[in-house]
């Protein structure tokens, strides 16, 4: 059996590899390993009695119809563990995070699969302060759920140790009042559209550029619990694109089902991705004296034009693997202010744990409002070279740093490109796939080395 936790939580479709057996399990587990001592929270809990010593997790979802019967679970699992819920409903990740950090809770728990279709749905905890967990709390939290999956029973209070379950209505406004506290200007006389992507964000993301002057046209808020990232939000931009031309807006933004990513559209309709958005916060912030070290954290696969443009203004980029996960380690680390993803996960440390659409998206905006200058215009600070990227399917993706024969291809494609371009190849975290990725400075030549590089994957790997 593989591992339960990937790249972020554990996911899978729901009531089929994700059912609530396994989210009740799972949150019994994350409670002994996450709040084993059983002491008062530094926020005082808005649940537990005077007296009382029980540890207080934040429980959120997104609106997917089978997140109101994994969220019963998981509330199910975690009172049964001695814990007390403070249910906040349907809000973004990055809220739940906020929230935990915010209430002193002793850890929080997000039901969402993010971009995924809404068969899926997935599981994440964030630790005490709202941080994502390493990976060493992920295995001793699967360690525990297989044992009891084996045979070993669970220690359960009873009594006056059971878990009590509140309704905390006042998440939403305490997060979008910090939201819009932490701009560093308002967005008056702007006119900007909202892809909420029928997902966790359609309440949030509208009320939060409007409490900050902004006049919004929101699209795709209407979630039913079936339609989330149904042919709109940062992964299908086209809807976004055009209504931001018929609307004469200044730009618009595009989050995901669960709202831990944004994407942009300039006036003209044109697409601004992560790289682009990520270049634009980073001048922003060493303009304010805020972009510590001048240093900026991105992935591999971040456009090699990024890294030109950040190069030229004399801002540092450091790299890290594919995964938000990676660019936070990299950012707590070295202590920076700044880091992202090219898919729009971008992480403002200041202000968020997390990667956070809205919060992104609210800050692109206020830099359009505070420069007076179009979107287009900063996100022409970096051009986009090329980049072309094949999935290769049925390899053994385990195998790619074992074989002599792709290591010469990749060394031959690399002397070919020479310094106009750049090569990655990786196994992905989530899939069973070999990634090929070329940029160059020519789109064709891009893709005659990556067809050839994934003809050698299968090859070498089939």
């Amino acid at each position: 059996m593989g591992r339960l936790f990937g790249t972020d939580g554990v996911r899978g479709v729901a009531n089929a590899d994700l059912t609530a057996e396994l989210a009740l399990g799972l949150s019994v587990a994350a409670a002994q390993v996450l709040a084993p001592a059983r002491t008062p929270t530094t926020g005082g809990s808005p649940v537990a009695g005077e007296g009382e010593h029980r540890p207080v997790a934040v429980v959120g979802r997104d609106p997917r119809a089978s997140g109101e019967f994994l969220e019963a679970a998981v509330v199910a699992g975690l009172a049964s563990a001695g814990v007390d819920v403070l249910r906040v409903g349907v809000l973004p990740t990055p809220a739940v995070a906020y929230l935990t950090g915010a209430l002193g809770a002793g850890f929080g728990v997000m039901l969402s699969a993010s971009h995924n279709p809404m068969p899926d749905n997935g599981i994440k905890f964030f630790a005490r302060g709202g941080h994502k967990l390493a990976d060493e709390l992920e295995d001793r939290i699967e360690a525990l759920y297989r044992d009891h999956a084996a045979g070993q029973p669970w220690e359960r209070p009873v009594g006056a140790g059971v878990g009590r379950v509140t309704e905390y209505g006042e998440g939403f406004d305490n997060y979008v009042s910090h939201l819009v506290g932490v701009l560093p200007n308002r967005l008056d006389g702007l006119k900007v559209v909202l892809d909420g992507a029928h997902g966790a964000a359609s309440r949030v993301a509208p009320e939060a550029f409007a409490r900050a002057g902004a006049e919004v046209i929101s699209l795709h808020t209407e979630p039913d619990g079936y339609n989330i990232n149904d042919g709109c939000g940062s992964t299908h931009l086209d809807g976004l694109r055009a209504a931001v031309v018929e609307h004469g807006a200044d730009l618009g933004v595009a989050v995901d089902g669960d709202a831990d990513r944004c994407l942009a559209a300039d006036a003209a309709g044109n697409e601004v991705d992560g790289d682009q958005i990520l270049a634009v916060l980073a001048l922003a912030l060493r303009d304010a004296g805020k972009l510590r070290e001048d240093t900026v954290v991105a992935t591999v696969m971040s456009n090699l034009g990024f890294s030109l443009a950040m190069e030229r203004e004399d801002v540092r980029l450091l790299r890290t693997a594919v995964g938000d996960r990676y660019v936070l380690e990299e950012m707590k680390r070295g202590g920076y202010a700044l880091g992202g993803e090219q898919s729009g996960h971008v992480i403002v440390l200041d202000h968020a744990t997390t990667g956070d659409g809205t919060l992104t998206g609210l800050m692109l905006a206020a830099r359009v409002a505070a420069t007076g200058r179009p979107l287009a215009d900063l996100a022409a600070v970096m051009e986009r070279l090329p980049q072309v990227l094949i999935n290769v399917r049925d390899v053994d993706k385990n195998r790619v740093a074992r074989s002599e024969e792709l290591a010469g291809a990749v060394l031959e494609a690399e002397r070919r490109l020479g310094q106009t371009g750049r090569v990655l190849l990786r196994p992905s975290g989530t899939e069973p796939l070999v990634r090929v990725m070329v940029e160059a400075a020519d789109e064709e030549e891009a893709r005659s080395v990556a067809a050839g590089l994934a003809d050698a994957v299968k090859s070498a790997l089939g």
